[in-house]
């Protein structure tokens, strides 16, 4: 059955939507009328997705991303078939290859071909006695060679962290058919000292990541961007802030380059799910 995302996701980490706080807010999000959640750090028995299905009556659940070297396949495939048996058309199973840094600190494996890595495992999926079906499977992509697998063996690509001419690029790319659904990071905050302080907090554990910087060095950034937390110019393509306006803005510019669906990832100075946020957004983008 093929999934319907809508126009407009939210993305979150798994961990900070465990026990009450995150059904509660999965309930909300789903009365507000997102239409999905994608949940980064997704673990292979898909227990968090499937819990917050439960908590809500329409919001579809993506995983963005399971980690094709820490979560095995063998694992994932029946924890697939039993979320879509339970909630038919509300789940999306999203695959990744992951980041050397963190690949290697959980694991034993050298971070070596991460697109063999990636293909082998989407092969294991779709090949499977019990298989993924590819309507239901989308990927991690950001460079041209993993864009074109998410769109030929995939429902489509899941990119991070990008831009809205990397959607554009993108869409290029996986030509007219596939799901394009990028992640945009939002700063509800005027002052542009503090928003963009916001938005460095945020960003600066990606600018370790070998795979993001590449990416960004592909849109035409430089070794200047990158430093001292990066700059003004990179926090505001990455990081959209300030008003309401401005994030409508955004989101039509990747929605106008050929994405199909934005999924909307808030950063604030607190920790704790973002609610409040959660319901100023849909009230403006309503």
């Amino acid at each position: 059955m093929t999934v319907e995302l809508g126009r407009i996701g939210v993305w979150g980490r798994t961990p900070d939507w465990e026990g009450a706080d995150g059904t509660e807010t999965v309930a909300e999000l789903d009365e507000l009328g997102y239409g999905a959640l994608w949940l980064g750090m997704s673990p292979a028995d898909l227990r968090p997705h499937e819990r917050l299905l439960a908590a809500s009556k329409r919001l579809v659940v993506a995983s963005g991303i399971v980690n094709v070297w820490t979560e095995p396949s063998d694992v994932v495939i029946p924890a697939y078939h039993r979320v879509i048996a339970g909630y038919p058309g509300r789940f999306l199973l999203g695959v990744g290859s992951g980041h050397k840094l963190l690949v290697e600190a959980m694991t034993e494996y050298q971070y070596e071909r991460p697109y063999s890595a990636l293909s082998s495992y989407v092969d294991r999926l779709l090949g499977a006695e019990n298989p993924v079906t590819r309507e239901n499977l989308a990927l991690a992509a950001l460079g041209p060679r993993t864009l074109r697998l998410a769109g030929e063996r995939s429902a489509g690509a899941h990119p991070y962290l990008t831009t809205p001419e990397h959607t554009r690029q993108a869409r290029e790319i996986l030509g007219g058919g596939p799901l394009l659904a990028p992640e945009q990071k939002v700063v509800l905050e005027a002052d542009p000292a503090r928003a963009r302080e916001i938005a460095r907090s945020g960003l600066e554990f990606y600018l370790r990541l070998p795979n993001y910087v590449n990416n960004w060095r592909r849109l035409g950034f430089t070794e200047d961007d990158f430093a001292d937390g990066g700059s003004d110019r990179l926090v505001d393509a990455l990081v959209v802030w300030g008003s309401l306006d401005a994030v409508r803005r955004r989101i039509t510019e990747h929605h106008d380059a050929g994405a199909d669906h934005v999924c909307l990832q808030v950063l604030t100075a607190d920790s704790g799910l973002p609610r409040r946020e959660y319901r100023i957004l849909a009230e403006a983008l309503a």
